[in-house]
């Protein structure tokens, strides 16, 4: 009972955090609630956990890295994919250099291996944390499409440079030729079973389909399980689990594409993957507040290990990692910009220098999350003599407090440097819109003129056919008639399409509180009433999100 207990509250704690961020005067991200409220949860006797690190990467990276991987635009990561390489990758190795070079200086009484394991675990940064960051504060669609695709694919490199870190550690010993040869096994083997699984099952729900028909409940369950089936087949065979969820949710964007689910499976589904988003990404960071308290109580012991007696130290610590971190990704992002300009001026482009506000928000951006005090966690005890694995405490204290400074130091500044700032414009996709919308309004009008035909031959209600299929093709007409007219015309079209939508979302909320007094009431059976309800829901939510 006391484990279920603990799993409830942290749901309660997720479920209450969004109404005091939403609550809050100043722009707190949900992220920094969930850790206050999980450090409350700690102070009580009873809801402690215990955090296993292969138990937490199991239950909660493979959902969120898959989801992830599977509504990123898929058109804007190819397009910034030098950028997002250039930061998962080059950016994570000369972090693990830098500053493990510079934690080692920084504190003698942790070995050379240690440091670099350090470093590793607070290189990659968290696509959870930066999704909770972008909540309360507006980041800008291009850059946000970069951090999420760097924070998806640079968990693997530091995770990689962790394990061979730690192996120094215990061996006295490292290959670079070996490590490189197993990052791309680790890599290639990762994305190949991502993509292999997800095809794999998508191939049998597609066959079973054809035959038995489809059902919604089991295709939603079948969308659940597969980052855990790529994930699981990873790790059995020495891959990583991490890449595999990741390319199996961007498989699975592409395979989405040929559109054979049906329409109420689809809706049914992205609510339930929301829920499911909403409650792993808070518990994550819940359960990162829930630790602090913790490693705090173990610093007056850890800080011994230093030379010092104070734990204020242990902060110095973490400010002096932290703006090295902060340092290394600031030069490293304006020297990709640099050569990225440079390739542009060679071929002839347009170059746009971008300001140093755009650098520092990059840099601020880059924050660490529960995923890194998961990767800390895992450090080994004992030395291979059975010796107590050096500085392992030090080392977990340092990366949540580098993790909580980067959460506060991104909502602090980032609303100030994102205040004004000029990006280069957004390419308009306005006119391959309207031409999307006129080919879609030709092929509707063609299959309603086949259909009308083939469902009135032989039947005597054949001109309620025919008066049908005229009305709705004349909203199809209407709508091509629309799409070869100047920008003025489509101006003042897309102004009158804004105010038909305002009416329309007023004549619904209208239509379903009709709905829903008349069930009340017992005028209306409450199973009628609760579709009309619903259909009532979905057209609302349609017209929301154009």
């Amino acid at each position: 009972m006391g484990q279920i207990a603990t799993v409830l509250m942290m749901l309660l704690a997720v479920v209450v955090s969004g109404a005091i961020a939403r609550a809050s005067p100043l722009p707190v991200p949900r992220a920094l609630v969930q850790i206050a409220l999980g450090m409350t949860i700690a102070g009580f006797g009873g809801f402690g956990v215990e955090l296993e690190p292969d138990i937490f990467f199991l239950l909660f990276l493979p959902p969120l890295l898959f989801l992830d991987g599977w509504r990123i635009p898929k058109d804007a990561l190819y397009r910034d994919r030098r950028t997002v390489l250039q930061l998962a990758l080059g950016l994570v190795v000369v972090t693990v250099l830098g500053v493990g070079l510079f934690a080692h200086w920084l504190i003698p009484a942790m070995p050379l291996a240690v440091a670099f394991a350090l470093a590793a675990v607070v290189s990659p940064t968290d696509p959870v944390a930066v999704s909770g960051i972008a909540e309360r504060v507006p980041v800008p669609n291009r850059l946000m499409h970069i951090l999420e695709g760097e924070s998806l694919l640079n968990d693997a490199t530091g995770l990689t440079c962790l394990r061979f870190a730690v192996a120094a550690a215990l061996t006295g010993s490292f290959s670079l030729a070996a490590a490189f040869g197993t990052f791309l096994w680790l890599a290639t083997g990762g994305v190949l079973i991502g993509v292999g699984v997800t095809m794999a099952i998508a191939w049998a729900k597609s066959t079973i389909s054809r035959k038995l028909g489809e059902e919604t409940g089991t295709e939603i369950l079948v969308s659940l399980l597969t980052p855990f089936g790529a994930y699981i087949m990873a790790e059995n065979v020495g891959c990583s689990g991490i890449l595999a969820a990741v390319a199996a949710g961007i498989a699975m964007g592409f395979i989405e594409q040929s559109d054979r689910t049906l329409a109420v499976t689809r809706v049914r589904r992205s609510a339930v993957w929301d829920a499911v988003q909403f409650a792993l990404s808070g518990t994550m960071f819940v359960l990162l507040g829930e630790q602090l308290p913790g490693l705090w109580q173990a610093s007056k012991e850890v800080v011994a290990l230093t030379g010092h007696r104070s734990p204020v130290w242990l902060l110095v610590y973490v400010l002096a990692i932290s703006g090295a971190l902060a340092i290394l990704r600031f030069l490293w992002v304006w020297l990709s910009l640099r050569l990225t300009l440079a390739r542009r001026a060679r071929r002839g482009l347009a170059v746009i220098r971008p300001s140093w506000q755009l650098i520092a928000a990059t840099t601020l951006a880059g924050v660490r999350g529960a995923v890194t005090l998961a990767g800390v966690l895992t450090l080994p005890r004992t030395l291979a003599d059975g010796a107590p694995f050096p500085a392992r405490d030090l080392a977990i204290l340092l990366a949540g407090g580098v993790i909580l400074l980067s959460l506060v130091a991104a909502s602090v500044g980032l609303p100030f440097l994102l205040r004004g700032l000029e990006l280069p414009p957004e390419p308009s996709h306005r006119a391959e819109e309207d031409r999307a919308r006129a080919l879609a309004a030709e092929a509707a009008i063609k299959a309603v003129e086949r259909a009308q035909h083939r469902l009135a031959e032989g039947r005597e209600d054949a001109d309620r056919y025919a008066d049908a299929g005229a009305r709705i093709m004349a909203l199809y007409r209407r709508q091509l008639d629309r799409s070869g007219r100047t920008d003025a015309d489509a101006e003042r079209d897309r102004a009158e399409a804004r105010a038909e939508r305002e009416l329309r979302l007023v004549a619904l909320r209208a239509e379903r509180s009709a709905y829903r007094r008349l069930d009340r009431t017992g005028d209306l059976p409450h199973d009628i009433a609760q579709r009309l309800a619903r259909d009532a829901d979905l057209l609302e939510a349609r017209l929301a999100a154009d």
